[in-house]
């Protein structure tokens, strides 16, 4: 038999005892588990970068993958934990909008409130859902329990909003999204609605007090510590600097607007 898949992605790091903690409790209902990391380095309780690096990831893992995410601001509080099960995958965390960029990328088929304790830990922290609650009930669910004991059906869940770019006469703008480690600057704005906007013309991006022309391929077509646009791995706009960082040569940050407009 195959081993079951378990991905963390959490804002915990890797200084203290929590994600250790999450792992010996999944490996303790199941020690057949293969346990993957994600990151551990989400800004701590940075939702939004959570599940922009979650709906980036779950794809390139085996169908029935369960991934567990924690980026849990309102641990202990009113927000319900979840399973939101989709076509291909099982994603387990707090309903705070973390979960819903990727699993509604892949159509949730299913969504469940989790409330029955037989599946939890038998103490509840109220502060350390994820080893208490996600943990033990991802374990469980590799041993082949069904969903649907684990609680009752959820007609929504909190959707995260990226914002769209909004089109005008004047051009297509955007926001800067998310920030990765070499410093590039990732924007909203997918790669289809660039196409949409730009009908086959030339490109100038805007961004802070500089103009960038026309669109490269890959890093390998940019000149050092010059500024680039192209599309990312990821499917959006992405502003970067080939062996630099384009944060630092544009002191930007997570909502600072970006506008593209034609030659």
């Amino acid at each position: 038999m195959k081993r079951p898949i378990i991905t963390l992605l959490t804002d915990f790091g890797t200084r203290d005892h929590y994600v250790a903690s999450m792992k010996g409790v999944i490996l303790g209902i199941n020690p057949r588990c293969s346990l993957i990391d994600i990151t551990h380095d989400v800004r701590p309780q940075d939702i939004e970068e959570g599940a922009f690096i979650l709906a980036n990831t779950f794809s390139y893992f085996p169908k029935g993958t369960i991934h567990v995410a924690v980026v849990d601001p309102g641990v202990g509080g009113p927000r319900k934990p979840v399973l939101l099960v989709t076509r291909n995958y099982f994603f387990l965390g707090p309903d705070n909008g973390l979960l819903s960029l990727a699993a509604e990328a892949d159509t949730v088929k299913q969504a469940m409130e989790l409330t029955n304790p037989k599946f939890f830990l038998p103490r509840i922290s109220a502060t350390f859902h994820g080893r208490d609650i996600f943990a033990p009930v991802a374990a469980h669910l590799t041993l082949g329990i069904r969903p649907g004991v684990l609680g009752p059906k959820l007609e929504s869940w909190v959707k995260l909003d990226l914002g769209e770019p909004v089109a005008t006469g004047s051009g297509l703008t955007g926001k800067v999204f998310y920030i990765d480690a070499f410093g590039n600057v990732i924007t909203n704005i997918r790669e289809h609605q660039l196409l949409q906007f730009s009908r086959g013309r030339s490109l100038v991006i805007r961004a802070g007090t500089r103009s960038i022309r026309g669109l490269k391929k890959g890093y390998c077509e940019g000149r050092k510590g010059a500024l680039m646009a192209l599309v990312g791995s990821g499917g959006f706009l992405e502003i970067s600097v080939r062996e630099g960082s384009a944060q630092k040569t544009l002191r930007m940050r997570r909502g600072d607007k970006i506008k593209v407009v034609t030659d």
